[in-house]
């Protein structure tokens, strides 16, 4: 048994964050229903695509969930979509304030249908303040919030990450926030509104790192500082044959790194007593971890820091990422039969549960593939009403 199996959740998302949230709600049980329109949705021909003609993040996002169609602006389709409703927990759509099908979707407009509905919006800035009717990708939100200026190198222009982490890290709070309203309407009994944005996750996860409390204190506006840590050493140097990442933070792992590499005498230098003061020389710790460095390979490295246990690691290309013992180990790939195009690799579960973990058990489906299952057997219409909706473009 999964944890969240007898939930219901419809899923009206698009493109990757709330998604990734009803993806993460459907790995743990929950049975997640996407309703796109009739001719489909953007996000599954938007990007790269594979040879089925689908987005390779439609494969992703989509696993372990039922698909339906239904135009939503027409009125049965609407009186169709309210009747889900009525037999759901959960729904979750990133309908941008003021598009045309917001008001619909809307808890207040819910709520009245089913009190116990749950509805969770993401969306670029949030349902309030002056820029919510703003568009916003996750490009967008590292921008604004500060994100961009802390990454790359001091002499180089601002840099996004091409890991899309701010949608990552939006679709887990929209999780969280499901997960926390599901828990208190077992209390209550009532369903609410969560409301989640890229903008106000950004925001976060920047200000998590201090880059504010740094600017209070001590007013510096920390900028680029490339392959350093933000506030002790780190250093991405090329070894014979590859590149290497060394992040020997705290004083206690910084005298067993010195040690290690051969420079004992570093640990009392008092240049490099604390992790600030480690951050502000780094150049001058750069010249002894190079040279020494440079003159080994990646798997020597390896071997002497991780017997000293020194955090780093091999900087991995995608391919040699696939590769890792620990991957495997962890079951961060997962090997899934996708019809007509054989067995692909997709992100296992990062979350890890004893009693109840998770499991990804479908390929993501093909457009409309269970809406005779959907509207047939949940909500019971007949075989011939299927196909007049069917013809009328309805679904």
């Amino acid at each position: 048994m999964r944890a969240l199996e007898g939930l219901r959740v419809l899923d009206l998302s698009r493109f990757q964050a709330c998604p990734l949230c009803g993806m993460m709600l459907a790995d743990m049980g929950a049975e997640v229903i996407r309703i796109e329109q009739p001719e489909g949705a953007p996000d599954r021909t938007w990007g790269q695509l594979g040879p089925d003609g689908e987005t390779l993040l439609y494969k992703i996002i989509a696993r372990n969930k039922k698909a339906v169609t239904l135009r939503m602006e027409t009125p049965e389709g609407l009186d169709i979509f309210r009747e889900l409703v009525r037999r759901s927990d959960v729904l979750l759509h990133n309908f941008t304030p003021g598009a045309p099908i917001a008001s619909e979707v809307s808890y207040d407009r819910l709520k009245e249908i089913n009190p116990s509905i749950i509805v969770a919006v993401v969306s670029g800035y949030g349902q309030t303040g002056p820029d919510a009717e703003k568009p916003c990708f996750d490009a967008v939100a590292q921008a604004r919030s500060g994100a961009m200026v802390l990454n790359g190198f001091p002499d180089d222009p601002p840099l996004k990450t091409t890991v899309t982490h701010i949608d990552v890290s939006t679709g887990l709070m929209a999780t969280i926030g499901v997960l926390v309203a599901l828990y208190h309407r077992d209390k209550r009994g009532l369903g609410q509104a969560i409301d989640v944005s890229l903008f106000d996750t950004a925001s976060f996860a920047t200000q998590a790192l201090g880059a504010l409390l740094l600017h209070n204190l001590y007013g510096e506006v920390r900028t680029r500082v490339g392959n350093k840590g933000f506030h002790s050493y780190a250093g991405c140097h090329k070894a014979r044959d590859k590149w290497i990442m060394i992040n020997p933070a705290t004083n206690t792992i910084w005298k067993r790194f010195v040690r290690a590499i051969g420079q004992p005498d570093m640990a009392r230098d008092p240049r490099f007593l604390s992790d600030m003061d480690r951050f502000r020389n780094a150049a001058f710790i750069d010249l002894f971890v190079k040279e020494w460095v440079e003159q080994r390979t990646v798997a020597e490295i390896l071997g002497v820091l991780d017997e000293a246990r020194i955090p780093c690691s091999v900087v991995n290309t995608i391919d040699e990422a696939l590769q890792d013992r620990q991957v495997a180990a962890r079951d961060m790939i997962v090997h899934l039969d996708y019809p007509g195009l054989g067995t692909l690799p997709i992100p296992g579960l990062p979350i890890k549960l004893s009693l109840t973990p998770g499991s990804i058990d479908r390929p993501s489906p093909r457009l409309g593939e269970q809406n005779e299952e959907v509207y047939c057997k949940l909500l019971g219409l007949s075989p011939e009403k299927l196909d007049r909706l069917k013809k009328e473009g309805i679904i």
